[in-house]
């Protein structure tokens, strides 16, 4: 970047374009006259002015910097062009109902192709499945061709136009990414596009000496300045990858490999790599993908002496790819995987970056709150940084593909007289058994001695206790488990944002501790919690008063409430202190209509008191949505323990 340059004004940006445009012209004589070809042009009149300034604050002023506008405006008019008809069609929709992702309707889930549904042409078989969950948003976890046993869960991506042939075919994914917008149910896949798979073409150009693939990557021949950025890098898998660089012999060269060393870390100082990307990026988009998740956002730049992440050319980087999509694919839009200090999460999101936003924050403070039965610290956190700009959502989970990150924000801890360190490593000993009080069977994943880090790998079940439960044959601590997961998932359905299922969570899938046995997989604890569906258990659902229905029906309902209540609308939350430190409260309100959410995290019944309700603007009888019964709370509410409610 070149700080000392000033950024262009409006004026320069529509002359570079005029100048441009006669070139571009000239390289598609035969769509120029086309309505496709107007439609292109409108939009870049628009969004030009944004792209060019973004290009020219990362890659501007330099000789050639002309000559890479021009050629990233070809990759969107190519794709544009070659988009199908169908998604052309969502794509003036969209435009039309621009924050659609925010509505009440839109309820999210996650899997694994394999592990759901065996292949895509199965994905296509479980659709009514899905609709039946009530689900709106498919993300998938990734798919694409990926090397044989080192793939990072198929985060190492050897082609981002070819799927994993265990999986299908590109044209398996388009039928499918038709068969659920047809359905109303929006595909998500990730963008892997910090790095690729030392197999991909890129990668396998530049080990055959190709000296401008070889610039698509950081190299260095010798440890002179990876010695340099090291010294202010932290390991981000400390136990299978100490440093941040490989040496590859057949090369003679150093490789940055920020996460494994076979996932080569893309150079973003390159103008040809984000044209490139931003080609991969469209190729997806016209495959029908609606949603892109954003994969390690904070890692895309890097800069000697400093710890080369959140830094400004990365979320340059984004807008910029935001910009091309609003050229190329109007209806696609951006979610930021940003795992990070939870005061850095938000600076990922707008609608000029990311759409959606992962919420760690409230995830951890959720099981935070489930272990120490208190929501004090939630309450104290959450409202500082829940508020997202107009236009923008949360993705609120409670488990993913990965494990669980302690992120608190330890200023608010000290805040409340809490020590950072012991009381993380207490719910590290909670969640993995070793408390006395625990319910739950978690692993530790990526302990390092040095610094005491560690984090939690479980499904939501086994965490919540339902593994160990069954495993005694316990009833009081079943009911109990299914409390805790419903509590849980009351919350982030009724929270401001998108609630996200991992699938068989509804089901009260369990760890599963069969990939000790498998060597690909041995080591890495974070299968545990990545079980194959049971479409056994699945069917039970169907018998009444089985943990499965109960589960599975207990999640529809909340569904359904979400779906018929209008002040679950959009992200506004306004947190309440309901004068019981068990018991997290929070209005949500829309177009006139109030409802105030309770959870008690307790494992004993709670008490409101009906004066502080009257100061919450409530009536001495109200309707619990939840139990779908009216309540009388003349002196208190009692709340049953673990028990959610949604008062209107």
């Amino acid at each position: 970047m070149h700080p000392h340059s000033l950024p262009p004004t409006i004026h320069e940006s529509r002359l570079s374009l005029n100048r441009l445009l006669p070139r571009l012209r000239k390289s598609f004589p035969d769509d120029i006259e086309t309505a496709e070809w107007y439609a292109f042009e409108d939009r870049l009149e628009r969004h030009f002015p944004v792209l060019f300034d973004l290009l020219w604050r990362v890659y501007g002023p330099s000789y050639d910097f002309f000559f890479h506008v021009e050629q990233i405006l070809r990759t969107c008019a190519e794709s544009w062009l070659a988009r199908p008809p169908e998604l052309k069609s969502l794509d003036a929709t969209r435009e039309g109902h621009a924050h659609w992702y925010t509505s009440n309707r839109v309820v999210g889930a996650m899997a694994y192709v394999d592990l759901f549904a065996g292949d895509l042409e199965g994905m296509r078989d479980k659709v009514g499945y899905l609709k039946e969950l009530g689900v709106t948003y498919l993300h998938l976890m990734p798919l694409f061709k990926s090397p044989a046993g080192d793939d990072d869960g198929g985060y190492a991506i050897s082609s981002y136009r070819e799927v994993d042939e265990e999986l299908g075919t590109m044209d398996d994914l388009r039928q499918l990414s038709a068969e659920l917008r047809h359905h109303g149910i929006s595909l998500v896949l990730d963008f892997v596009f910090n790095h690729t798979s030392d197999e991909h073409e890129w990668a396998m150009k530049a080990r055959k000496g190709d000296e401008s693939h070889q610039a698509y990557y950081w190299m260095f021949p010798d440890r002179t300045e990876p010695d340099q950025y090291e010294r202010t890098l932290r390991p981000i898998f400390p136990d299978a990858h100490p440093g941040s660089f490989t040496y590859r012999t057949s090369l003679g060269k150093w490789v940055w490999t920020t996460f494994n060393n076979f996932q080569w870390d893309l150079n973003y100082r390159n103008p040809e790599v984000f044209n490139a990307m931003a080609g991969e990026m469209l190729y997806l988009a016209n495959a029908g993908v609606e949603m892109l998740r954003m994969d390690a956002v904070p890692f895309l730049w890097k800069e000697k002496g400093t710890n080369c992440e959140n830094l400004p050319e990365a979320h340059l980087l984004i807008q910029a790819f935001n910009a091309v999509a609003r050229i190329a694919a109007p209806a696609l839009i951006f979610k930021s995987e940003a795992i990070v200090a939870p005061d850095d999460i938000k600076k990922y999101v707008s609608e000029e970056e990311c759409h959606l936003s992962y919420n760690p924050p409230l995830m951890v403070l959720l099981w935070n709150s489930l272990a120490s039965r208190n929501a004090s610290l939630m309450l104290h956190a959450l409202p500082k940084r829940f508020e997202l700009p107009q236009g923008c959502s949360w993705v609120n989970y409670l488990r993913c593909h990965d494990d669980i990150g302690w992120g608190f924000e330890d200023r608010d801890m000290w805040e409340l007289g809490m020590n950072p360190h012991d009381h993380r490593w207490f719910l590290n000993r909670f969640f993995i058994g070793e408390e006395g009080t625990s319910f739950s069977r978690g692993k530790l994943f990526q302990h390092n001695p040095t610094t005491g880090d560690a984090r939690i790998c479980g499904t939501t079940a086994s965490l919540c206790g339902l593994e160990k439960a069954r495993y005694e044959d316990d009833e009081h601590q079943t009911e109990y488990a299914i409390r805790r997961i419903l509590l849980l998932y009351g919350i982030i359905f009724t929270m401001g944002g998108i609630p996200l299922i991992y699938l068989g969570d509804e089901i009260g899938l369990q760890n599963d501790y069969d990939y000790e046995k498998d060597p690909e997989k041995d080591g890495d604890e974070r299968w545990l919690h990545r079980p194959s569906f049971d479409w056994e258990a699945a069917e039970r659902r169907r018998e009444p008063g089985t943990v499965e229905d109960r589960i599975f029906h207990g999640m529809l309902k909340l569904s359904l409430i979400r779906k018929n209540n209008q002040a679950f609308h959009e992200t506004r939350t306004e947190f309440v202190d309901v004068g019981n430190h068990h018991v997290f409260g929070y209005f949500r309100v829309h177009e006139g209509q109030s409802i105030l959410c309770l959870a008690n995290f307790n494992d004993y019944p709670e008490e409101i008191p009906a004066t502080r309700l009257r100061q919450l603007g409530l009536r001495k009888t109200f309707t619990d949505l939840i139990a779908g019964q009216p309540i009388v709370a003349t002196e208190k509410l009692v709340m049953e323990p673990l028990q959610f409610m949604a008062i209107l």
